[in-house]
């Protein structure tokens, strides 16, 4: 894959640093992964969020174009995990945009997810949600993402994150915040009901839209199966505090011994199985030459003759002629890894990949309920979301149906957002069409005050 000069360009010109203080508290990092596995299935996922969780609208504005509703909530992340999102950042802050007046039968809305440095509301609502609402008569839901915006802890600057362990604070609230919502939009009659975002917050619109048992509207733009390449070999990587990071992972026995035992890199083992796949053939031959190889070894041994053995030089490559077929070969890009010299420096990058995977990689999360109703949008030569040896979306979700722009991160974001708002219109025309089951869901759940009850037992008790 080619990558944009842009993108990489532009990530240059911004001062943006991440994760300078860190990889965060190793007991943060160790009840997020462990949360992970809960959030990550839908059977255990969706019972978090009782149905009534109470939504307080503060604000309400008519306009000429429409109605613009704001709200709040205590973010479900803070009642399971008590202590672990910044003050600042658990209430969810959201605009809600309605029309004057719905056209059909049908009330569709969509969530809209924050990509990177999108504090706020306004460049979503102006960008994406009020053309939508002219375009199509489709609502909108704009969520303040933790982190930016009113919910920035105040010694935060700008978008730089302090810790590593922000990045999957920031995915639970939102995952668990999208529940809510959707909740809330059925409550008052609203549907069919979607989830978009672009860039960072198109990762999480498909993180989120894993855990809703029935079909929704998912548009993912400018974003890929797992965010374990943006941050070890996309541009974003060069905005990262790596002297911090390995000074921190050598320094502190707790994330090599007890957290680097708890994530899994996804993509090796799925890349070598392809690349062989792919090269079928060719590794054969090479396999059989190995064995040739070998039994020919062990027969001049058992001949005594060993010293006199000249070795053929064809034959003797032919394992690292196969491993290099089935080994995927790094990108010249990729500039982090090929520069580590020290062994915990290369431990490093690959503890983040780990836990990048571990809880961004789709592959850990659910399916959809309904992959028809999912269309993404991706950048052919996006720099900052490579897309080179990781897991397909079509692999992941099949029947997901994939567009692919000729343009970077960066050119496709200022260029197609017209393009976006179709993608999205389209996909709501789909689901308009599918015939919803109108039978209660039999998954078990919790009322508010029974959430709220164990979280005061669990507060109580640290």
């Amino acid at each position: 894959m080619v990558k944009s000069k842009l993108d990489s360009i532009y990530r240059r010109m911004l001062i943006t640093r991440f994760f300078e203080r860190g990889w965060g508290k190793p007991d943060n990092l160790q009840r997020l992964f462990q949360f992970r596995k809960i959030i990550s299935q839908r059977s255990t996922c969706y019972p978090l969020v009782p149905k009534d969780y109470p939504v307080e609208i503060i604000k309400e504005e008519k306009h000429p174009d429409g109605l613009l509703l704001e709200g709040k909530f205590l973010t479900p992340l803070e009642l399971h995990l008590p202590g672990i999102v910044p003050k600042a950042a658990q209430d969810a802050h959201f605009q809600v945009i309605l029309p004057n007046k719905w056209i059909g039968k049908t009330k569709p809305m969509c969530i809209h997810l924050a990509g990177t440095g999108d504090h706020f509301f306004w460049r979503r609502r102006n960008l994406i949600a009020k053309p939508l609402l002219r375009e199509a008569n489709i609502g909108a839901i704009i969520l303040e993402n933790p982190f930016y915006g009113s919910r920035k802890p105040d010694n935060q600057v700008r978008s730089n994150l302090h810790n590593v362990s922000d990045i999957f604070v920031m995915g639970g609230c939102l995952v668990l915040e999208c529940l809510v919502l959707l909740h809330w939009c059925e409550r008052n009659g609203f549907g069919p009901l979607g989830i978009t975002g672009l860039s960072m917050g198109g990762h999480m619109a498909s993180l989120a839209a894993t855990n809703w048992p029935k079909p929704l509207v998912l548009v993912p733009c400018l974003s890929w199966s797992t965010a374990a390449t943006v941050f070890t070999t996309g541009v974003m990587s060069q905005s990262i505090n790596w002297d911090m990071l390995e000074t921190q992972y050598y320094s502190d026995g707790k994330y090599r011994e007890r957290l680097s035992k708890m994530v899994t890199v996804i993509d090796d083992a799925f890349t070598a199985g392809q690349t062989f796949i792919k090269n079928f053939n060719q590794s054969l031959i090479e396999l059989k030459k190995d064995i040739k190889f070998t039994q020919m070894m062990q027969s001049e041994k058992l001949s005594g003759i060993e010293g006199n053995l000249k070795l053929n030089s064809d034959e003797t490559n032919s394992l690292t002629k196969l491993m290099e077929l089935i080994l995927p070969k790094p990108s010249s890009e990729e500039k982090i890894d090929i520069t580590k010299i020290n062994w915990w420096e290369r431990e490093a990058l690959q503890f983040m990949r780990g836990m990048m995977d571990e809880c961004t990689h789709l592959k850990n999360f659910s399916v959809p309920k309904e992959t028809s109703l999912i269309i993404a949008v991706c950048a052919k030569d996006d720099a900052y979301v490579p897309r080179d040896g990781c897991t397909s979306l079509e692999e992941i979700w099949p029947g997901a149906e994939i567009r692919y722009l000729d343009a970077g991160h960066v050119s496709a974001y200022v260029l197609h957002q017209k393009l976006f708002r179709s993608c999205i219109i389209e996909a709501f025309e789909r689901a308009k069409k599918i015939h919803m089951d109108n039978e209660q869901q039999s998954l078990d759940q919790t009322t508010y005050h029974q959430l709220l009850y164990k979280y005061v037992n669990s507060y109580s008790s640290l």
